[in-house]
């Protein structure tokens, strides 16, 4: 999945695995720009007793880079506190929970907002409600009210959100990590099956999102909202990620885990699939811990990505012109690493910069599509993957294709993709809750009484 549980480490700590990040300029509001971090994966809405939520004890960050080095120019920091109205009971709420400050919910859930520039911290925010999870038709029956009560007005004309949604990405996991079978595909495939419309493992899961929209000229390095694409000054790097003090103990009087000492990162998300497909298992953990600035070493995979080697022997006879390339892929390179560079897509770039990191690369000078395409620059969108990244963009299918060659004439005009690299997908859509026009753009998450359990078969 985009990162969802993609190392060992933090498959173990859902609570502060980041999930996906977005980065876009608002189709509602073009004069400011969304930033999105989805945190803790596979989510089933039926989850009681103990509904998902926020840790109190972690440190949730979005970072924005705009002077080309690859650190944290601007961060806003999230800190959540959560209270129990009632010690006596067990429920998470005691009846219907009609909006968000009603009594009748048992585990409200608030956060604080804080700005760091320069070294210098302002909060934007604090005591912010966000809503309860999706219990089911009886304890919360009015969901989009309760939404819209925790989308909450900040100074400057920002907007934040935090709560629970659907979650957007869509992936076919069952098949995917089953020898790398994209079951369009599936006669093709070195076992081969009948073909098929892809599964998304993901549906009817939910998410919990951190939601910022603020004004573009707050983050671009000269505080102005650019107007030229080509401005070096238009392109932001953004990623986002989570922290935990450097120690936990258990206190018996509590019942609870406390931290100690200095916040220590656990989790990162720039890139979608980036440490899920691009970074060997032996290092996924080490990934998770570093900052973008020092991704040289993890140069050597893109420029040759082991997806690239595999699909050639999975699908026998499919991609002789991939298997047949040994060059560095300076394609994956400049969409992964550097941006892209003015000069090479006319009218576009999203260059940072030579220094290799793994952000999502935002041109803010490009306005959003009047008929955005889901895949995004290589579908002829360039509002979308990778610049930045919309709710609605495949990145599955662009990022494959992109692995298959599809995107190397770009940049080494003598190599001709194989005629498959145009159509392999994994078959999937968001069959989820789709995504909206309005802040905080994620669809409402599906409810614990509305959903149905899925099927599983052994054979």
């Amino acid at each position: 999945m985009s990162s969802h549980r993609e190392a060992p480490e933090i498959a173990k700590d859902p609570v502060a695995d980041g999930t996906d990040v977005y980065a876009f300029v608002s189709p509602s509001s073009p004069t400011q720009a969304v930033l999105i971090a989805n945190f803790i994966p596979l989510q089933k809405p039926d989850g009681g007793p103990n509904f998902y939520e926020f840790g109190d004890d972690v440190l949730y960050e979005i970072h924005v880079s705009n002077k080309g080095k690859a650190e944290a120019d601007i961060t806003y920091q999230f800190r959540f506190h959560t209270r129990v109205r009632n010690a006596k009971t067990f429920l998470y709420n005691t009846g219907q929970i009609m909006h968000i400050d009603d009594t009748t919910w048992n585990r409200p859930q608030y956060y604080s907002v804080t700005r760091i520039k320069n070294g210098t911290a302002k909060v934007l925010g604090k005591n912010l409600p966000c809503p309860p999870v999706n219990v089911g038709k009886r304890s919360t029956p009015d969901y989009a009210t309760l939404s819209n009560e925790a989308k909450h007005a900040l100074p400057g004309g920002r907007m934040v959100f935090a709560g629970q949604r659907a979650d957007a990405f869509h992936v076919d996991l069952g098949s995917v990590f089953d020898l790398g079978a994209l079951r369009p595909f599936n006669e093709a495939h070195l076992i081969s099956m009948p073909n098929m419309n892809g599964v998304n493992s993901v549906q009817s899961y939910n998410v919990h999102t951190i939601a910022l929209q603020v004004p573009i000229k707050e983050l671009t390095r000269n505080g102005v909202a650019p107007s030229d694409p080509m401005d070096p000054k238009a392109v932001v790097g953004v990623w986002a990620t989570a922290s935990r003090r450097a120690s936990r103990i258990f206190d018996y009087d509590s019942g609870s885990y406390v931290g100690h000492g200095p916040w220590k990162q656990v989790s990162r998300l720039g890139n979608p699939l980036f440490n899920e497909v691009i970074v060997p298992m032996a290092e996924k953990d080490q990934w998770n811990v570093r900052q973008p600035k020092g991704d040289s070493r993890y140069t050597k995979y893109v420029n040759k990505p082991e997806l690239q080697g595999l699909l050639p022997v999975l699908y026998p006879g499919v991609f002789p012109n991939l298997a047949a390339y040994d060059k560095p892929r300076a394609d994956l390179n400049a969409v992964l690493m550097t941006g892209i560079p003015g000069g090479v897509i006319p009218g576009f770039q999203n260059y940072t910069g030579p220094v290799q990191a793994d952000m999502l690369r935002l041109n803010l000078a490009i306005p959003p599509a009047s008929s955005p395409n889901k895949l995004g620059l290589v579908g002829g969108d360039p509002a979308g993957f990778p610049n930045g990244r919309r709710i609605d963009d495949d990145v599955v299918t662009i990022e494959l294709r992109a692995i298959a060659g599809l995107t190397i004439p770009v940049v080494d005009p003598s190599y001709t993709p194989d005629g498959a690299a145009s159509a392999v997908e994994d078959g999937t859509s968001n069959t989820n809750a789709g995504a909206t026009d309005e802040f905080p753009y994620l669809g409402l998450p599906g409810g614990g009484y509305q959903t149905e359990p899925g099927t599983t078969q052994a054979s």
